[in-house]
């Protein structure tokens, strides 16, 4: 408990300035662009997500479990999982990126309607692996709970990149904006990548060489799992961008960001204390009675906390949408009840799922993120109808009620 507590607040600490910095590119966002340029940043960070999600996607959860599981035999051991992932990432990469560039006018086209934005699909994808280095050195500071070194590579980075941001969005405007977005990822990543320059695990020959199959397998795994998440949902909201652009327009979609990007912002504190100190620990309990008891004692931390923050957010909202965004965003207001209700719901199934990740129930997970991604988008098509904007949060509450009955019923599975 005390040890997740410390988690918490370091990793707490952390987001509340990615927070700050996040709020702050937004309103700047809000008043040299107003609620269209905020829906069009949406749409561009979704995109972003997923091509950074593909190409990180061997180098996450998979390095963190087995760094925390064998660092105690020491880095030639870690090495083993560090260069199956390695190998996976250059394939992805080589891959990905040549089609990437191929189609990037059809993508351009998909997110914004015209092919203007061409350029920035091809400089994201270009930049795509500094962005994975990035990934590559979180995941093995957060997988040997070195939680004030995660916290500080994390603080000097968004010092970095948000300054960088604030640069482009000042000159650029919608463009600067959008160009910023592309490039947030990669210069996290080139920071983390001097600031780690002295680690001794940061040398050539524990990322490559021979690779170990049996460990290349079991990575696949992990690379699938990350994979999935990494499409389905960046490329659900963006689906959801566009039906909500369809129905209601840019300004109205833009309002339903902004909304939205004040919840994943704070829901940002618990996803990251649960990914630096729940994983690592899952990585070590056996059997349902100790991993239900490790997420009923998270569960008593963390769920009060989240409904303290969304109680707090709801009587706020009217000052929050004025400080953090302009006038424009008034009627944003009436969007917030339902979607911090789905907040919460959210992080109670996420709390109960993330044993499938540390048991390594890939086709589980797998199959569970397609179908409730697909199922957002359904509901979020058939709610919209009757219920406008809210329709969509109607949709995010229900999905998530019925991914924790889907929990509840497998779970002996899960835990197995």
């Amino acid at each position: 408990m005390k040890k997740l507590l410390k988690v918490t607040s370091l990793t707490a600490l952390l987001t509340l300035c990615r927070m700050l910095a996040g709020f702050i590119v937004a309103k700047v966002v809000a008043v040299q662009t107003g609620p269209a340029g905020i829906a069009m940043l949406g749409q561009i960070q979704g995109f972003v997500s997923v091509i950074t999600g593909i190409a990180n996607s061997p180098l996450g959860n998979g390095i963190v479990r087995y760094t925390a599981e064998k660092q105690q035999d020491g880095l030639e051991e870690c090495a083993v999982w560090w260069k199956a992932s390695f190998g996976l990432l250059i394939g992805l990469l080589s891959v990905s990126v040549p089609l990437l560039i191929v189609f990037s006018n059809s993508i351009s086209n998909w997110l914004f309607s015209q092919s203007g934005y061409q350029y920035l699909v091809i400089i994201a994808v270009l930049l795509l692996p500094f962005s994975a280095v990035g990934t590559a050195i979180n995941s093995v500071t957060n997988g040997m709970q070195q939680y004030k070194r995660y916290v500080f590579l994390g603080a000097c980075s968004l010092i970095v990149s948000t300054s960088c941001m604030l640069i482009l969005v000042i000159k650029g405007k919608i463009h600067g904006a959008l160009l910023a977005a592309v490039m947030q990822s990669a210069l996290i990543g080139l920071t983390m990548c001097i600031l780690s320059l002295r680690q001794p695990w940061f040398r050539a020959k524990y990322w490559f060489g021979n690779i170990d199959k049996e460990a290349s397998k079991v990575m696949l795994g992990f690379a699938f799992m990350a994979l999935i998440t990494a499409l389905t949902v960046p490329v659900s909201l963006i689906f959801i961008r566009n039906l909500l652009v369809d129905n209601m327009g840019w300004e109205v979609t833009g309002q339903w960001q902004a909304v939205w990007k004040i919840s994943e912002v704070y829901l940002g504190v618990v996803t990251m204390a649960m990914a630096t100190y729940y994983l690592p620990k899952l990585a070590t309990l056996k059997g349902k009675k100790a991993i239900l008891t490790e997420a009923f004692m998270v569960s008593k931390v963390i769920i009060p906390v989240v409904i303290l923050i969304a109680v707090g957010i709801y009587v706020s909202r009217d000052l929050l949408i004025s400080l953090l965004f302009t006038n424009e965003f008034s009627d944003a207001s009436e969007f917030f009840l339902v979607k911090l209700i789905g907040d919460v719901v959210k992080i109670v199934s996420f709390i109960f799922a993330y044993p499938m990740i540390a048991n390594k129930k890939f086709k589980l997970y797998i199959g569970s993120e397609i179908f409730f991604s697909v199922s957002l988008v359904l509901l979020s098509y058939l709610l919209i109808h009757d219920f406008g904007v809210n329709g969509v949060n109607l949709a995010y509450l229900v999905n998530y009620l019925l991914y924790i009955v889907f929990l509840f019923f497998s779970y002996n599975r899960i835990c197995k």
